[in-house]
Parts: C-alpha cells; sequence; structure tokens
C-alpha cells in the first residue's frame, strides 16, 4: 500500500513515485473470471480519431467484479489479494462456501484467510454487505447502490469511503466522499469499511510516458490555437483567454464553475450539494 520514490537515474523519474504493491498476494488473475477489454484508440468505426484525449495504451483485460454482492448466507474466504489494471482500488479473490469464485473491491482491513459474508444478520465488519437499513447510523460505508438489485455505483476507487447519517422512513441519507448529502433507498446494498489503497492519490506519475501507458494521449492548449480550431485561439504572440465569461472547452462549454448536470428527476434526493455549507 505505501508508495516509494525512484532513484534519479533520469531527469523525469527523479520526482516519480509508484506503489510497493505490498499487499498484493498474487500477480496473475483467475481466468475463469477474465474477459477481453479491447480498446477503440479513441477512434470511430471508420478509424477517424473522436476523442482527442484517448490513443494508445498498454492491453488490458477486464477482471468481473460482484458489485451486487447477491451471495446471501453463503460465507467465502478471502483467496488472495490482487492488482487490477482497470481500477485505482485492489480486488480480492472470494471463495465461496458452494463453490464459487468472485472477486470484489478489497477494503482496508481484510486480509487472506478472513471470512466474509452478505444478506442481513452479516457482522459490521470489513468485507461484509448488508442493506442500509440493518447497517448501524455512523458506519462507514462503501460501494453502495442506487437502486436495489443493481449493483453498487458509489464509492468504489482507491480510498473512498462515505458514512450512514441517518435513516428515516425508507431512506437513509449518505454523507459521499464529496461531501454531498444524499438520499438512497434503505434496501439498497452497501459494504462495510473503506476502500483500500489508500495511498493511490500520493503517486505522481513523473513522466509522460505513464500517462501514455494509461491510454491517455497528450493535448494542446487552446489559447496556441488558431481560431477555428478553439475558441482561446488567435492573437498576435502569446495572448491571454480573453474571454468576458470565462475558459471554456473546443466545443464553447464553460470550464469553470458551470454545472453541466441535468438530471432533474434524482434532485430531490439530493440533500445537500457537495461544496456547500
Amino acid at each position: 500500500m505505501p508508495v516509494k520514490r525512484l532513484n534519479p537515474t533520469t531527469p523525469s523519474q527523479r520526482f516519480r513515485t509508484v506503489s510497493t504493491y505490498s499487499e498484493v498476494t498474487k500477480t496473475t488473475p483467475e481466468k475463469s473470471l477474465v474477459r477481453p477489454n479491447p480498446h477503440s484508440g479513441g477512434r470511430n468505426n471508420k478509424g477517424r480519431r473522436t476523442a482527442v484525449n484517448t490513443a494508445g495504451g498498454n492491453k488490458r483485460q477486464y477482471r468481473v467484479i460482484d458489485f451486487k454482492r447477491d451471495k446471501a448466507g453463503i460465507p467465502g474466504k478471502v483467496a488472495t489479494i490482487e492488482y487490477d489494471p482497470n481500477r485505482s482500488a485492489r480486488i480480492a479473490l472470494i471463495h465461496y462456501a458452494d463453490g464459487e469464485k468472485r472477486y470484489i473491491i478489497w477494503p482496508v482491513g481484510l486480509s487472506v484467510g478472513d471470512v466474509i459474508s452478505s444478506g442481513e444478520g452479516s457482522d459490521i465488519k470489513p468485507g461484509n454487505s448488508l442493506p442500509l437499513r440493518a447497517i448501524p447510523v455512523g458506519t462507514t460505508i462503501h460501494n453502495i447502490e442506487l437502486k436495489p438489485g443493481k449493483g453498487a455505483e458509489l464509492v468504489r476507487s482507491a480510498g473512498g469511503f462515505a458514512q450512514l447519517v441517518a435513516k428515516e422512513g425508507k431512506y437513509c441519507t449518505i454523507r459521499l466522499p464529496s461531501t454531498e448529502m444524499r438520499l438512497v433507498l434503505a434496501e439498497c446494498i452497501a459494504t462495510i469499511g473503506q476502500v483500500g489503497n489508500i495511498e493511490h492519490e500520493n503517486i505522481k506519475h513523473g513522466k509522460a510516458g505513464k500517462n501514455r501507458w494509461l491510454g491517455v494521449y497528450m493535448h494542446n492548449r487552446g489559447v496556441v490555437m488558431s481560431p477555428r480550431d478553439h475558441p482561446h485561439g488567435g492573437g498576435e504572440a502569446k495572448s491571454p483567454v480573453g474571454r468576458k465569461k470565462g475558459p471554456v472547452s473546443a466545443t464553447g462549454v464553460l470550464a469553470h464553475g458551470f454545472r453541466t448536470r441535468r438530471n432533474k428527476k434524482t434532485d430531490k434526493f439530493r440533500v445537500r450539494r457537495r461544496g456547500s455549507k
């Protein structure tokens, strides 16, 4: 879980930090839980680049993660903790008592050999999944469903955790990592604990090549383009953005302080917006 600094053998490596992967116990994935994961390289069906900041990247295979946690009443034993190239969190391979194997998001405090369970009646300890109505108020949770049975959609990245703040009727109030307060149905399932790999936020890529491995293509600033290519373009020599409403994207969408959320159907479930006091 800790990060380490590499010897500065090159200028780009001087500030680079990488994970020690000390918590990983196996380097090869479970074959039955691996699927192909083809990449478009940012190109459409005609081979033309349409996603301007996407290209290249190392090949990856997708690990099938159990976000539904519907193995109620069947205990499972943690067999391995593995690296997943598709997410910032680590994953844990669970061997269930009925012979089935599944991957879950690895939470802090879960070790190889520990036994986890799902469903109402499970203990309040890291890795166990329960409906929100069965979780005590104040508990730290992650992997939270928005619709019962659909699978976890909230709080799944490294180091993430939410807190169950209150229960009222058929809804529970949850404080998300963004500080947003949201109402979620009490029948939705959540997992106890905090997502592992907490030190992920301290990793510095250190060089442009690392982004290229991740499939991120270098991009150009709008102010150095021509006016036909970007709203920030044009002018003689170096020029500021020079727009009264502030900087915008290449398509004219405001870049700073502009709310892009349009899902009015779910506004009633947001008790408090993120960043508000």
